[in-house]
């Protein structure tokens, strides 16, 4: 057990530099034989990093203060935008989790920072992200099967509080999701 955590931490600190320069990855590396395949260790570093971004978030979450995506889409943080219309704006995802990994937000927050916020007065803004998803999904070539996602609080690992949603497609989707 202390292996595996010892195995996490090494991994959770090293990932992103070493996923940013071949140069520097181990390539004498010895990994004592009971730690679990590299695979697997991702996986636990990549949903610990996640955990921990989404209880930080959760901590601020309803400060009104501007998000990462007020930011974009008052373009003062660069995107790739793939659709836009006067109320919803789609684009790439930094961290795509699938060849096809795109974001769906609305323009105004409008206190929807999550699903479990939804109030009928966000009936047509949530309907306008979904068929905003479906435009996307069909731009992005995605006829054969996409998947839509809205992370919800922190153990939903919600890291951004202004309700967006996930495209996700271009390979096989697994189930379950989570």
């Amino acid at each position: 057990m202390a292996t595996r955590a010892a195995a996490a931490t090494l991994t959770a600190a090293t990932s992103s530099l070493l996923r940013r320069s071949a140069l520097l990855r181990p390539h004498g590396l010895r990994v004592p034989r009971r730690a679990p395949p590299q695979r697997f260790v991702r996986h636990i570093a990549s949903s610990t990093n996640e955990e921990v971004a989404a209880r930080a978030a959760a901590a601020t979450a309803d400060t009104g203060g501007p998000t990462i995506f007020d930011k974009i889409i008052a373009k003062e943080i660069p995107s790739t935008v793939v659709y836009e219309d006067d109320k919803v704006l789609a684009f790439r995802d930094i961290n795509p989790q699938a060849p096809v990994h795109v974001l769906v937000i609305p323009k105004v927050r409008d206190g929807l920072t999550g699903l479990d916020k939804a109030e009928p007065r966000h009936v047509e803004i949530l309907g306008q992200l979904l068929c905003a998803a479906k435009v996307v999904a069909e731009k992005e070539g995605l006829a054969n099967g996409y998947r839509v996602v809205i992370n919800n609080g922190p153990e939903g690992c919600q890291s951004v509080y202004h309700l967006h949603l996930h495209v996700l497609g271009g390979r096989q989707m697994k189930w379950p999701a989570g």
